[in-house]
């Protein structure tokens, strides 16, 4: 009998006696492994016979695809998952399957190190030691020091830390700007606000300078172009499932025919004989390809002169913006006319991107020669240290070619999508307007009082007046596993003095629960009432009712409970605000009668529950992005200060007159390309030779899944190293090896492969961090951010997650 066939049922049958780190509670002065099911009433009658049922779920983590499930039950057990069975294998009416990680849900649900009980911390932070007590004394002793931090250090000194793990929610949502904690604290005066996210930071900064927005055609509208070119856009491992794009992309280009261009580092499973051709790339040098290029269009006249004429600000003198300096313009950067006098040629870039010259010349060509040409990137090149450079610098290929605002083109960023109607559940206003970076939150617990606007990107008034004090994290793992510079993270989150309290809510001890004061057992998205929509689906917009599988099980709470309970200990005007007397069913009621009010053609309430999944095509055929701006731009210009499309951005400019930045670091009012620290050319590299970054693994989702033990197998968690570097290092297949620099080490087994460039190696992020924090701290379950850095890029104070150099050597 395996644990995965009846739920909470251990195999690890043996319980060992005092405090177990980690995986033991205390309650009575017995200590129970986690998953060991008490014989109580309540758990008796959950086992009881209650007839075979199948229940329509979905998969809501943080991947960018939101997938259907289909959970058969027998006696309050989830026995076996299927995914969508409706719609067809066609085009706009498929079937939303999901990947691997989505069909094995019941191997979370019955996983045995599911957290059972409340608990409270015994030991250091970090250590895993807690001890079992009641929801009363967890939800008083929480609502206790949320008061007390409140009354001492004000609602600025609580932070709600950046969180993903049911981003695909909607009642149940766990992201800081829209989640149940945000509307309790709201209802409670507030608390300090975030900006920008793990993933999107750099490129959602930088995108509003050039378009005033950030937005991309549907990846079905693939099926009217000509030419598709990726940088850095994985999707097959990203978005692998019928949910996401993946889909579209393959049936697009079958209809359409287009040949498809991959930029990046690694050979990922996008290409992986889908590509017509691979261009392998320095990491962080994007920006410079495309100036390379941006020569080879301009001195062959490949340029879309009149758009750039009609459409744009800051390309040539004639629309240089009066306040610019003169040849402050992109065509004069690029040509060597600028202020650093260098022509931007092939060769240049070629030196700097390790591209042939001869391979941008052609990549250029074919670029200002086909058209429509659909040109995206992926959110790996801009989580760079220069990343707002590079994403602005992408968007100049369609741009300088005409591809924006047409069918089958794009506008150089990720791709968009259609949805149906969704009415998200309400958060109300924050009363704090003071918001700081969300990956800057170590440094507000440690420096808080310091940081200022121009230095640290502080939004809202020119400083912090508080240190962040009191911390909620609900199904996240960004307090350590996806933070970076995890040891510096550990030494600052273990000293309680400095940050007074964290609340952790999830469904298993991940890295950051360990840090938790007070520990609460979350249900899963599956075990409760949500209407869901799609994320990224292409034009195929559709709602999942989610349906409770099983009963709660043990004494896991949903989050609606755990915050009105909470609310209820805050005063009873506060649980009136936050629950407004509706229950979650009458909530989501509610709210799906403001979407049917907004769009008659949805089905009914009862009617979506018993359908499970509704869809609908997008009635326009395919989203293009700023295609009413195309077609009229003075009846519809852009969100920017000109209305135009800015190569030249005059905000920026003064940004970067007014900012304090570091040195090493550039903020530019063209896209241009600079060096960033631990780049390519980095004098770094002597000591620490082979640029690191990490990747999406289909293993996982982020750190979601990452304890599946199925999906573990499937996919071993590697560092790819180019043979070239394995054989100067000794180093041979499968062998075990320490990946290191001055933050810290790792042991991994190695996957040498070509598919991965000389000089560069990578590894799949969201492996759980395992390290003995007291001892060596050497990371023996392979986390990648326990080697990156957290200093945040120059304009967004974004994560720069890739820009990391190491070390790697065979154990001996």
């Amino acid at each position: 009998m395996s644990s995965d066939e009846h739920s909470g049922i251990s195999r690890r049958t043996l319980v060992k006696s005092g405090m177990l780190s980690g995986l033991a509670l205390a309650a009575g002065g017995v200590s129970l492994p986690f998953g060991l099911r008490p014989a109580t009433a309540a758990v008796k009658q959950g086992m009881a016979p209650a007839g075979d049922k199948v229940v329509w779920g979905a998969c809501s983590v943080n991947c960018g695809s939101r997938c259907a499930l289909r959970l058969h039950v027998t006696n309050d057990e989830v026995t076996w998952v299927e995914t969508d069975n409706t719609g067809f294998d066609i085009y706009g009416d498929h079937q939303v399957r999901a990947c691997l990680r989505g069909r094995s849900i019941r191997r979370r649900m019955n996983h045995p190190d599911r957290l059972n009980y409340p608990m409270k911390r015994v030991g250091k932070r970090g250590e895993g030691k807690f001890r079992r007590i009641s929801w009363d004394e967890a939800l008083d002793t929480l609502t206790a020091n949320l008061k007390r931090v409140v009354k001492t250090w004000g609602n600025e000194a609580v932070y709600i830390n950046y969180s993903s793990g049911i981003v695909g929610g909607n009642i149940t949502r766990s992201s800081p700007s829209a989640s149940l904690v945000t509307r309790l604290m709201n209802c409670y005066g507030g608390f300090l606000n975030q900006y920008g996210t793990y993933s999107t930071a750099q490129i959602s900064c930088a995108m509003p300078y050039t378009y005033g927005s950030n937005l991309g055609n549907s990846t079905s509208d693939i099926q009217n172009s000509k030419l598709v070119v990726m940088f850095g856009n994985n999707p097959a491992e990203t978005r692998m499932s019928g949910g996401g794009i993946t889909y579209f992309l393959e049936q697009a280009r079958a209809i359409s025919n287009a040949r498809m261009i991959i930029i990046d580092p690694r050979y990922t499973d996008t290409a992986a004989g889908r590509e017509d051709e691979w261009v392998p790339i320095r990491p962080g040098t994007d920006a410079a390809l495309v100036s390379g290029m941006a020569w080879v269009l301009i001195t062959e006249n490949l340029v879309d002169q009149a758009f750039l004429d009609d459409y744009c600000v800051g390309y040539d003198e004639k629309t240089l913006p009066a306040d610019a300096p003169a040849n402050g313009h992109y065509k004069a950067w690029i040509l060597g006319a600028g202020e650093d006098k260098t022509p931007k040629t092939p060769q240049w870039a070629s030196a700097i991107t390790g591209i042939p010259a001869d391979k941008i010349i052609q990549l250029a060509r074919e670029i200002g020669s086909t058209k429509p040409a659909y040109i995206c990137q992926g959110w790996g090149p801009q989580r760079q240290a220069n990343g707002e450079l590079t994403s602005r610098a992408i968007v100049m290929l369609p741009i300088l070619t005409g591809n924006v605002g047409i069918n089958g083109g794009n506008s150089g960023a990720r791709e968009s999508t259609w949805t149906i109607t969704i009415e998200r559940m309400p958060v109300l206003n924050n009363p704090v307007k003071t918001a700081i970076s969300c990956f800057t939150w170590t440094d507000a617990i440690t420096r808080g009082p310091e940081m200022t606007a121009l230095r640290d990107g502080v939004r809202g008034k020119e400083k912090l007046d508080v240190p962040i004090k009191f911390i909620w994290n609900y199904a996240g793992n960004t307090l350590v596993n996806q933070h970076a510079q995890i040891n510096r993270t550990h030494d600052i989150l273990q000293d309680d003095k400095q940050c007074e309290m964290i609340v952790v809510i999830d469904n298993f001890l991940t890295a950051s629960a360990k840090y938790a004061d007070i520990l609460l057992p979350d249900l899963m998205t599956v075990e409760q009432e949500d209407i869901i929509p799609n994320d990224y689906a292409g034009n195929m917009g559709y709602l999942i009712f989610i349906q409770p599988a099983t009963s709660a099980k043990f004494e896991r709470k949903p989050i609606y409970w755990i915050t009105s309970e909470i609310a209820r200990r805050l005063g009873p005007d506060i649980y009136q605000k936050f629950t407004e007397g509706r229950t979650q069913r009458e909530w989501l009621q509610y709210l799906y009668s403001k979407m049917i009010a907004r769009d008659p053609k949805l089905p009914q309430y009862e009617a979506l529950r018993e359908m499970g999944i509704y869809k609908r095509k997008d009635p326009d055929g395919h989203f293009v992005a700023y295609k009413d701006f195309r077609d009229d731009p003075v009846a519809h210009p852009l969100k920017t200060p000109s209305g135009k499309i800015e190569i030249y951005s005059s905000r920026l400019a003064d940004i970067a007159r007014q900012w304090e930045i570091k040195p090493d670091e550039v903020i530019s009012p063209l896209p241009i390309y600079a060096s960033t620290f631990e780049g390519w050319d980095s004098s770094d590299r002597r000591q620490w030779p082979l640029q690191l970054f990490g990747f999406h693994y289909k293993a996982r989702t982020h750190s979601s899944y990452g304890n599946v033990d199925v999906l573990q197998a499937a996919c071993r968690q590697e560092v790819w190293i180019n043979p070239v570097d394995a054989q100067q290092r000794g180093i041979q297949q499968g062998d075990m090896v320490r990946v290191f620099n001055e933050r810290g080490e790792l042991r991994i087994p190695a996957k040498v492969t070509p598919r991965i460039m000389p000089g560069v190696t990578a590894m799949g992020q969201g492996a759980w961090h395992n390290a003995s924090m007291n001892g060596d701290r050497i990371d023996h379950g392979a986390c990648v951010n326990t080697l990156t850095t957290q200093r945040p890029s120059p304009l967004a104070k974004g994560n720069p997650q890739h820009t990391n150099l190491v070390e790697i050597e065979k154990v001996l």
